[in-house]
């Protein structure tokens, strides 16, 4: 019996690679994630678990939140899965996660093409140094050598030595970061403008308040869907425009300042650095 020729054997095992792929592919829909009782969202970091008996602290970015909220909304569980800018777009295809939400550049939304669907949220921001006021750095390029302290999570980080040469300081969570920043364990931090601009009004923060106007544009915080996830697509919509006319992101704003900058009250237990 003669056997089939390479060409052949590599042709059958794409096809077969292919039809799995479709099946694993179907289009989510509502009813299916409520069904399985579950919601797969894909996001840059996945939290730790939570250890009884740690200080609880406000998370870095909104994604987890509105991830939550959404899940609430379908009365399922969340489950988080880490993906990176080199394997999201494979994992989504591969039906890995029902959808992905990122921070996205206008550039970055730009390299989806077609090969996804992408719904924007009302949640736009720009990364924001903030440093004491009597600051001795005045430029940009003045923050060679000096610390950056930032939270776990943050798009931001990375980007602060790779731009500006500064030594990033990496801490759990935002209070952390910014309660170093308040007693000296670092020369400045940053952190959505969207946030720290509201934080700033604060009397206890207004000494806090020099700044430097980053090399960075806006990221909005995105969903993004499989193209043929219409059913899908469609609820988010919706959720979107409830979500924009109760003030659902204005709340999360206020939530996020409050908690954060009670968080840093409570833990400071030195004096400002002077």
């Amino acid at each position: 019996m003669r056997l089939p020729s390479p060409f052949f054997r590599h042709a059958a095992t794409f096809l077969l690679l292919a039809c799995a792929l479709q099946v694993s592919t179907s289009a989510a829909t509502v009813q299916q994630i409520r069904q399985r009782g579950k919601l797969l969202v894909g996001v840059g970091y996945v939290l730790p678990q939570y250890v009884a008996g740690a200080k609880y602290r406000t998370r870095e970015s909104f994604d987890h939140t509105v991830a939550g909220d959404l899940a609430k909304q379908l009365g399922v569980r969340l489950v988080t899965v880490k993906v990176t800018g080199q394997n999201r777009l494979q994992i989504l295809a591969q039906g890995k996660v029902d959808l992905l939400l990122l921070d996205l550049k206008t550039a970055d939304a730009e390299a989806f093409g077609s090969n996804a669907r992408l719904l924007p949220t009302a949640y736009q921001a720009s990364p924001k140094l903030i440093m004491r006021n009597d600051t001795d750095i005045k430029r940009l390029a003045q923050l060679r050598g000096r610390s950056i302290c930032l939270a776990q999570g943050s798009v931001y980080v990375g980007a602060m030595a790779s731009n500006y040469a500064a030594v990033e300081k990496i801490y759990k969570a935002p209070a952390d970061a910014l309660l170093a920043l308040r007693t000296g364990g670092c020369d400045a931090a940053v952190h959505d403008d969207a946030v720290l601009n509201g934080m700033l009004a604060l009397p206890e923060w207004k000494k806090f308040s020099a700044s430097l106007p980053l090399d960075a544009g806006p990221a909005r915080l995105t969903f993004v869907l499989r193209p043929k996830d219409g059913g899908l697509a469609a609820y988010l919509r919706q959720l979107n425009r409830d979500w924009s006319r109760s003030g659902y992101w204005a709340g999360n704003r206020k939530k996020w300042i409050n908690d954060v900058a009670f968080e840093v009250y409570l833990d400071q237990n030195v004096p400002d650095c002077h």
